[in-house]
């Protein structure tokens, strides 16, 4: 029972760190020094994505899965959550490709309109 809560727990952060890799820039607006956290952080996840590197919470989730007496699943956290419910089969290397180039230019664009705002 106790890894299952912590597989879940290391899920809802996994997901939260992905929220912040894409839309941490918007807390950037709120209080710059938010900065230093989120573009190392954005930097890491458009790495992984691009590389095809696992991200180190994959592996602990499914850990703390079969520890709680559940399957873990192969691949990643977004192929296994996300990919899998909004494109069933799958979406190839140009889409990881694709995922990655949406992770910089949502956060190139929301640093622009930050930097933007600031010189206004």
């Amino acid at each position: 029972m106790v890894y299952r809560i912590l597989a879940d727990i290391t899920l809802v952060v996994h997901f939260g760190f992905i929220l912040f890799v894409v839309l941490g820039g918007l807390l950037v607006a709120w209080k710059r020094w938010i900065a230093w956290i989120h573009i190392p952080m954005a930097l890491w996840g458009a790495l992984i994505t691009f590389i095809g590197w696992t991200c180190p919470l994959t592996p602990l989730e499914n850990h703390l899965r079969r520890l709680g007496g559940e399957a873990g699943y192969t691949g990643g956290f977004i192929e296994h959550y996300l990919i899998s419910v909004i494109y069933p089969q799958g979406i190839g290397e140009a889409g990881w490709i694709a995922l990655g180039v949406g992770v910089v230019a949502i956060n190139l664009l929301i640093y622009g309109w930050i930097l933007r705002r600031r010189h206004d």
